[in-house]
């Protein structure tokens, strides 16, 4: 409790003058989960708001969440863009998964029959690179249940912002 009360004190320090611009240190590190997700709903309002906020953390699923820019620092600068941009840009494409009960001859020609970019199989598992996933996506499960097929689920494999990092700093 005494940390969340500091917190909010310091941010109510930092607000007092109306800046445009805020600097925060890891702040919500060693919060309990509700007052790290007050802190946040703060950093948000704030964010809405139109202030520039700068915080440095090591809680990347925070910074997903909060940050419309994220900058990925060793030493120096080594990637900025939005979260998405950056994840696109380290591992390219996104890639849809589908899931299918069982993979015949006739699932298989439905779907390169849509010129995916890239296919791959593994297991029940369609693997493909659209694309415009999000206009195509529809077209494959419309073309897999008219070849016979039963899809069981479709996701999209989006690494992490974590893993983002890890290969950032790893290159």
């Amino acid at each position: 409790m005494y940390a969340l009360v500091s917190r909010k004190v310091a941010i109510a320090r930092a607000l007092i003058h109306d800046p445009q611009l805020l600097f925060f240190d890891e702040p919500t590190a060693n919060l309990d989960p509700e007052s790290a997700r007050l802190v946040r709903d703060i950093l948000l309002k704030l964010k809405k708001d139109g202030k520039t906020i700068f915080i440095n953390t090591h809680n990347l699923d925070e910074a997903q969440r909060i940050c419309g820019h994220i900058g990925i620092l060793k030493t120096k600068l080594l990637a900025v863009n939005t979260p998405e941009q950056l994840e696109k840009t380290v591992w390219g494409n996104i890639r849809t998964v589908i899931q299918v009960e069982q993979i015949n001859d006739q699932i298989l020609a439905a779907v390169r029959k849509l010129n995916p970019k890239e296919l791959n199989i593994e297991e029940n598992k369609i693997i493909l690179v659209l694309a415009d996933p999000l206009k195509e996506n529809p077209d494959v499960v419309q073309e897999i249940v008219s070849a016979g097929g039963r899809i069981q689920y479709v996701t999209q494999l989006n690494p992490g912002l974590e893993e983002t990092y890890l290969k950032v700093i790893q290159e």
